[in-house]
């Protein structure tokens, strides 16, 4: 059951780890696997979900002692973050882990990356967002529209920010939404492409909102989008370069992803449309010429796409991979800066869009 509070939840942690070594048994702490061959893909709420497959780190044990006193640690300054009412950064975290276990050479952490999947680890175990746990990512992310949120207090209205637009937070539950005038929400990949949209003032003309990262859509835009979309009913369309690592972008938002599975519910969203770039979008406006040869490397990770469960009985997405693999190339979405600087704005979007030329 989940605890009433991520407090609670961190105490309790502690308490099992006290209880263990008061029976003098073997601390340990049992952790859901974060992996494919645990992951599953439910057809009827179109979303991934973590299996029921779990595996026991033990403190008395080589192989599990780091990553079972790397996970505590991250505890330990999570509960001291939430007692101080106080947020770090991924990265402060990991500058608060980093240090040499006392006459030892050994230090708890050695890059970044173990304190991140620590905190991943501790979400699992408390059932708790790393945003609730008082760890925020970095922001990376712009957002323009007629949209007015409050923000701690702040009245912040997202078509008045500049060429910048506003900077998406890690953490997004606080914001309250209290006009939001749109058709539509667009997500893009690429900052650069998000700039010519607002240059253009894309969203003013069309009555939408547009977003970007700049590659991977982070967790802070993910929540973002699910919101608009839960709480304001709009329709939001994926645009991304056409090739592997674009589409997976789309499949995260709207599957959820392999490594947060666990978050799916507060993060997938279901009905989120593929806008381009397409195969088909390659022939009707005449592209090819523009094509990127296809990497081993992206041939591989084609295969994988296509192989995943809520793909592989889709035809209008096998399609799509078999024409890629048939061109042998990936496109990216500033091909279409060769029609014109605005051809984006101008033609291509909002023709795709009135006449739905989307991919579910």
């Amino acid at each position: 059951m989940k605890s009433e509070s991520p407090k609670k939840a961190l105490i309790g942690l502690g308490k099992g780890i006290v209880q263990d070594i008061e029976k003098g048994q073997n601390p340990s702490i049992e952790i859901s696997i974060r992996a494919l061959s645990n992951v599953s893909f439910d057809k009827k709420t179109k979303k991934l979900l973590l299996g029921e497959k779990t595996s026991k780190r033990e403190f008395f044990n080589a192989g599990h002692i780091k990553k079972f006193v790397q996970t505590l640690e991250v505890a330990k300054i999570s509960k001291d973050l939430i007692d101080s009412s106080k947020h770090a950064s991924l990265r402060d975290v990991f500058y608060m882990t980093k240090r040499t276990i006392q006459g030892t050479k050994i230090n708890i952490v050695d890059e970044q990356a173990e304190t991140d999947n620590a905190i991943e680890d501790l979400e699992l175990i408390t059932d708790f967002s790393r945003e609730q746990l008082n760890m925020n990512a970095n922001k990376m992310g712009s957002v323009a529209g007629r949209v007015i949120i409050e923000d701690k207090g702040d009245a912040i209205d997202w078509s008045k920010l500049g060429s910048g637009g506003w900077s998406i937070p890690s953490n997004v539950e606080e914001i309250e939404f209290k006009k939001v005038s749109a058709k539509y929400v667009i997500y893009m990949e690429k900052a650069a492409v998000w700039e010519r949209l607002h240059e253009d003032k894309f969203w003013d003309k069309q009555n939408c909102i547009i977003i970007s990262s700049q590659g991977q859509t982070t967790r802070g835009i993910r929540r973002l989008l699910q919101r608009l979309h839960s709480e304001h009913s709009l329709p939001i369309y994926i645009l991304t370069d056409f090739d592997p690592y674009g589409i997976y972008i789309y499949s995260v938002i709207k599957f959820g992803s392999i490594s947060l599975a666990h978050m799916a519910e507060s993060m997938a969203i279901p009905d989120v449309k593929f806008l381009g770039i397409s195969a088909d979008d390659v022939i009707n406006y005449d592209l090819k010429k523009h094509f990127i040869t296809l990497k081993p490397v992206d041939v591989s990770r084609l295969k994988q796409i296509s192989d995943y469960d809520w793909f592989k009985n889709s035809k209008p997405w096998q399609r799509q991979f078999k024409m890629m693999r048939d061109f042998n190339a990936k496109l990216e979405i500033q091909a279409l800066s060769s029609r014109g600087i605005s051809f984006i704005t101008d033609k291509y979007l909002p023709e795709k869009i009135r006449k739905e030329e989307l991919i579910d």
